[in-house]
């Protein structure tokens, strides 16, 4: 599980009752609602916010998920006063540079907003139809990339129109409230509509469904998630190391096995084998015995090996030698007739295999390179552009 999938989970737990207990000493969803309804009435006759347009009843075939009995499902809109913001004319410059924050989307941050750079006058929020949302207000992203990018206002701002901010009523816990919207993050984005930068209104977000739970389990609930999202944090730290090692691991454990066997620490010795230097005198016999048939060339002697070329330590029977005097080539011939031909491009360096479905050539068609004779169960091994790894065993 990726640490977006656990903390995706962790919210849709608590969104669904399921991160904390009910307690039926806390009261219901159904009598918050109506408090929560009563102060809206008094709010609006105190002239303090608008009436708004009636909202739509709630149909079963809404609900998204169940719910504890003790919780409601509400509207969005029920819960808070929303509203969007908007941009005072930039061609007056009075309105610029005064002291009030102005919050655009890209200064949320989906955490607690402290500092905002830019900042309009008295005359513009006096003149134009941007809001000043109080401490508290939850703000939300309606345009573009950032559909759905949240923030939590520690200081009173004004917003852009491409944000949306929320008063929630007494009763609704702001934090609740923001880390419901997150749940819901994918949910909003589907929604939104137009081509180059779609967008989501606020009219599809006061019509979307809110699960209410009693404050008080509102409340313990926040506590919860904010208890387990730094360990949420510390998992991803984890999770990226994880991610790492096993991307490095194939070619690492690779390279350790290739390592183990070369220095005779992946099978044990026994001594009925015999040992490297009796394998290499006889190696020598037969190297002797292809010379004096003249099937290979006699070569220029080697020279001994010194304590300071030897790499790592080895089993007491084995025997460092040099490559050279282990092997033997077939020479060079310039092709006469059909061969097969193999270059560089030939060797996968993966899986050290040939492919030569297309290496068929005639000899008149013979680079000046072809002339290297190899035979089946050869080593091949590429000398340009080592760094390639092109090495073979697989010729046919």
């Amino acid at each position: 599980m990726t640490p977006e999938q656990l903390k995706a989970s962790i919210l849709q737990y608590a969104i669904q009752g399921k991160l904390v207990e009910q307690r039926p000493e806390e009261g219901t969803g159904e009598e918050l609602y109506q408090q929560i309804q009563a102060e809206k009435q008094r709010l609006i006759q105190e002239k303090k916010i608008k009436k708004e347009k009636p909202l739509a009843e709630i149909s079963e075939d809404e609900i998204p998920f169940d719910i504890p009995e003790s919780w409601k499902w509400v509207k969005v809109g029920k819960i808070g006063s929303w509203g969007a913001g908007a941009t005072p004319p930039r061609t007056n410059p009075a309105y610029y540079g005064g002291t009030i924050p102005w919050l655009k989307t890209g200064d949320l941050n989906d955490g607690l907003i402290n500092e905002i750079p830019e900042f309009i006058t008295d005359l513009a929020l006096e003149k134009t139809s941007v809001r000043l949302n109080p401490v508290g207000s939850v703000l939300m992203a309606m345009y573009g990339a950032t559909i759905g990018k949240l923030g939590i206002l520690e200081i009173s701002a004004t917003t852009n129109q491409a944000c949306c901010a929320c008063i929630p009523y007494n009763g609704i816990h702001n934090r609740y409230l923001f880390y419901y919207l997150m749940s819901m993050r994918r949910t909003y984005i589907s929604m939104a509509e137009g081509g180059a930068q779609p967008n989501i209104s606020k009219e599809k977000i006061v019509n979307s469904l809110f699960p209410l739970p009693p404050l008080a389990e509102q409340k313990r609930i926040v506590a919860k998630i904010e208890e387990l999202l730094p360990l949420v944090d510390r998992y991803a730290t984890s999770y990226e190391k994880l991610e790492q090692l096993n991307a490095k691991f194939p070619e690492d454990m690779k390279k350790s096995i290739l390592q183990y066997a070369i220095q005779g620490q992946l099978v044990e010795q026994r001594p009925e084998e015999g040992t490297g230097e009796e394998l290499y005198r006889q190696i020598q016999a037969e190297k002797q015995r292809l010379i004096a048939e003249k099937k290979i060339k006699k070569e220029k002697p080697l020279a001994e090996i010194s304590e300071d070329e030897i790499p790592f330590d080895i089993p007491e029977s084995w025997k460092w030698c040099r490559l050279s005097s282990l092997t033997y080539n077939w020479g060079q011939k310039t092709p006469d007739k059909t061969f097969c031909y193999i270059d560089v491009g030939s060797i996968n360096n993966i899986s050290h295999t040939l492919n030569i479905e297309n290496a068929v050539v005639e000899a008149k068609d013979a680079s000046s390179r072809a002339k290297k004779i190899v035979q089946k169960g050869d080593v091949i091994f590429a000398t340009i552009r080592p760094y390639l790894n092109r090495l073979s065993d697989d010729f046919p």
